[in-house]
């Protein structure tokens, strides 16, 4: 998939700025909370259209990210925790016919966008995404996303949409 950035492994305490000239994505692995404090005040000095995260979240508890109800839980104490109005129902899915790809996906609608993730058995790997035109902590969504699914570490990268 091609997105316009340079491809390129993230090492442990790179970071890189985001700018309209740029597009570099902030980016950062991490057994604790990354350093993304200042994206949200970024995100408002530059008039950001949103900001949109990706969360890799690895050697998570196997029974967690197979439990439906679990799941949903997560979705809605998540929203609580960075401030978003959940709109509808949460939709968790478990599909796929190969064991590579296997496990729950979920869908949730907020007010100011959509939160979702795939749980992927085979790797015990939870793959979340959250775009919001609400500026919100990306910190607060990474460490509460690991202790909920007891991920070890996680890679994080975060996007302002401009």
């Amino acid at each position: 998939m091609k997105l316009g950035l340079p491809s390129r492994a993230v090492t442990e305490t790179e970071r890189h700025g985001t700018d309209r000239q740029s597009a570099k994505p902030f980016a950062r692995r991490s057994a604790k909370p990354c350093a993304f404090g200042s994206i949200v005040e970024e995100a408002v000095r530059q008039s950001a259209w949103g900001i949109a995260s990706s969360f890799d979240i690895y050697e998570c508890n196997p029974d967690t990210i197979r439990d439906a109800d679990a799941i949903k839980r997560f979705v809605v104490e998540l929203c609580e925790r960075i401030e978003m109005r959940r709109f509808g129902e949460t939709l968790v899915v478990h599909f796929g016919e190969d064991e590579r790809v296997a496990g729950y996906s979920m869908v949730q609608l907020i007010e100011t966008s959509l939160i979702s993730a795939h749980f992927a058995n085979a790797t015990s790997t939870v793959y979340l995404d959250v775009f919001s035109c609400k500026p919100y902590d990306p910190n607060a969504v990474d460490a509460f996303a690991r202790e909920f699914f007891g991920g070890s570490h996680s890679i994080v990268h975060v996007n302002m949409r401009l």
